[in-house]
């Protein structure tokens, strides 16, 4: 599956693979202090989520896992290497995963995120999602726990 990122790069989105989980989890170390771990990723493959990358031939630029269950679905992470960040590329994974998503029949999906990620939260409010509520000391931080915005949106995408 091929979009118009391709005038930056040539990649492309494909299922995530067992073989995929070192580079990916090599991203999420160098892209977040808190980063998921190799059994993270494996248990999510293993449970059938929606695990994507967006690849090159050499590389992974982005990945996104969202699972999907009856009538909705969690977006459970998100993660564009920083070398490729601004790009658009986190945009187009997001909405791949809630196409995905939305064709296993999901009709919102809910997300955490940190509520100091403004980056993220710009993302996100930008494909529609709107905060609902918060989850107090949720995500591990340097000093303690930080709270979280919990987001949704109704699927489709326009």
């Amino acid at each position: 599956m091929s979009s118009h990122l391709d005038r930056h790069i040539h990649c492309f989105f494909r299922k995530m693979r067992h073989s995929d989980v070192d580079l990916v989890v090599k991203n999420e170390a160098v892209a977040y202090e808190y980063p998921w771990s190799k059994g993270n990723f494996i248990d999510c493959l293993q449970s059938g989520y929606q695990c994507w990358v967006l690849a090159t031939e050499k590389k992974i630029l982005a990945h996104g896992v969202i699972s999907v269950s009856i009538g909705e679905s969690h977006l459970l992470t998100l993660c564009v290497h920083p070398n490729y960040q601004r790009l658009g590329y986190g945009r187009e994974t997001l909405k791949l995963l809630l196409d995905r998503a939305h064709k296993l029949d999901s009709a919102e999906c809910f997300l955490e995120v940190r509520t100091k990620n403004d980056v993220a939260i710009t993302l996100y409010k930008s494909i529609g999602f709107s905060v609902i509520g918060e989850r107090k000391n949720y995500y591990p931080g340097k000093q303690g726990r930080e709270d979280a915005y919990i987001m949704s949106r109704i699927l489709p995408l326009p």
